[in-house]
């Protein structure tokens, strides 16, 4: 996630470590270089020329050029017009209307769908709704069966009429079988096009006008760039919406739509979309994602995905087999998928202070525990339960059965000691703490 802007301004601010005494030239020169790694990220120009203006009177009036650490406090002050340039605050969806009413908005493939479907999980999750998705795409089958899809997987109801040719009908439809079917939540895909139309912006502000929503969040895919903040904008003239939902940030983004878009509109960034899975959607933190471009990871976000995934009753089970000397290999995979739900991998590793620019160039890839679960799936149920039985003869079978090798079949049972090593230490004192400052990070 914004991999080269984070190494550009590392880069920058090497300008100021590299010299004995910090002077104005030498943070004139970080700032340029600081510019045009917004700019290069594709930040609106504008936007990064007066981004660097705020950043040197700050600096100036700081004194920083005297100051004992100038180079961490450029850091800070960076960070700080980053937050601000971002949006500042947190903000969630509203949720007040009783049904409230989410009216999605956007082009064709800025991943309104999937996102629909991540939102109704996420107000299932979190605030324990009972969300009802509606398919107002009237052109495109496919996108019907898209939403289906989506639905499935999340555990939500659908709202469709394939007879029906007219969105604006099928979403008021929609809020009566909600009513009846007491959701507290609609969420309404609207169709989209390939580019902004007539068609587009009529059909969504005739939707808009007869549900009255209370809550239209504009998706738009965080790859295009400065094609994104323009597009916003023209959505946002019409329909005055409330936030920004950014998708597709686990790729190849520059970032100038998560740095430009708050300016732009002055809507905030209400959510991001992390991966493909269902789960990979977290709320915008403006200080949070500040941190992560800078490089210093994102520790607390890290922290809330992981107990986001944390099962207390089967946490208690394994504490209770880890003291008693049972944990086994059904345990070690279920440890695994708990991870696995968390998101991409290399977004996670992101996430931990440093890690982003020591895996800036390695590929992780998402499948990396495919081998280990065909393994432990080639063990006998007592094998799993029973670790200490392994030998020679079982490992060669299980290896035969797999389709592995002897050498990943002994990489797996080593991993597993040494998980089982760490998690019988940290059932000790010092674990204990290191647990209870986690929970205090939230």
């Amino acid at each position: 996630m914004f991999d080269n802007l984070s190494s550009k301004l590392d880069k920058a601010f090497q300008v100021l470590k590299g010299h004995g005494k910090i002077t104005e030239i030498n943070v004139a020169e970080t700032l340029k270089e600081v510019r045009r790694a917004l700019l290069d990220a594709d930040v609106n120009f504008k936007i990064a020329k007066d981004f660097t203006l705020r950043v040197k009177e700050k600096a100036l009036g700081q004194k920083v050029l005297t100051s004992l650490q100038p180079g961490q406090l450029m850091i800070k002050i960076v960070k700080d017009e980053l937050t601000e340039l971002m949006g500042s605050e947190v903000a969630e969806v509203n949720l007040e209307q009783k049904p409230a009413i989410i009216l999605m908005s956007g082009l064709q493939g800025s991943g309104k769908t999937t996102f629909s479907g991540k939102l109704a999980l996420h107000l299932q999750k979190k605030h324990k709704k009972n969300p009802l998705l509606v398919a107002c795409d009237v052109y495109r089958p496919a996108a019907i069966d898209q939403l289906g899809v989506v639905a499935e997987q999340v555990g939500a109801a659908l709202y469709e009429d394939r007879e029906e040719k007219d969105p604006v009908k099928i979403a008021k439809a929609a809020l009566v079988k909600a009513k009846e079917d007491k959701h507290d939540v609609v969420i309404i895909d609207t169709a989209g096009r390939l580019a902004i139309d007539e068609v587009l912006m009529n059909e969504i502000k005739a939707i808009h006008k007869a549900i009255e929503p209370s809550e239209t969040l504009f998706v738009v895919d965080s790859m295009t760039g400065q094609d994104a903040v323009n597009t916003a904008k023209a959505f946002n003239d019409l329909l005055n919406f409330d936030g920004v939902i950014l998708t597709k940030l686990d790729g190849d983004t520059r970032g100038g739509a998560a740095l430009s878009i708050k300016s732009v509109v002055d809507k905030p960034i209400k959510f991001i979309g992390t991966g493909e899975k269902m789960e990979a959607l977290d709320v915008f933190y403006p200080d949070r994602m500040a941190d992560r471009i800078l490089g210093m990871g994102d520790v607390v976000s890290l922290v809330e995905r992981a107990q986001e995934q944390f099962d207390e009753e089967q946490a208690r089970r394994i504490n209770k087999k880890i003291a008693k000397n049972q944990f086994g290999y059904d345990d070690f995979l279920s440890q695994i998928q708990q991870v696995k739900k968390m998101g991409n991998m290399k977004d996670l590793m992101g996430m931990i202070p440093g890690m982003g620019k020591m895996t800036k160039d390695i590929e992780i890839d998402d499948n990396a525990f495919a081998g280990v679960e065909v393994i432990i799936g080639s063990m006998t149920p007592k094998e799993r339960s029973q670790p200490q039985l392994m030998n020679h003869s079982r490992k060669m079978r299980i290896a035969k059965g797999s389709g592995k090798s002897i050498q990943e079949v002994n990489q797996l049972i080593k991993q597993f000691e040494q998980m089982s090593k760490m998690m019988k230490m940290m059932q000790g004192g010092k674990g204990r703490q290191m647990m209870q400052m986690m929970q205090n990070m939230r």
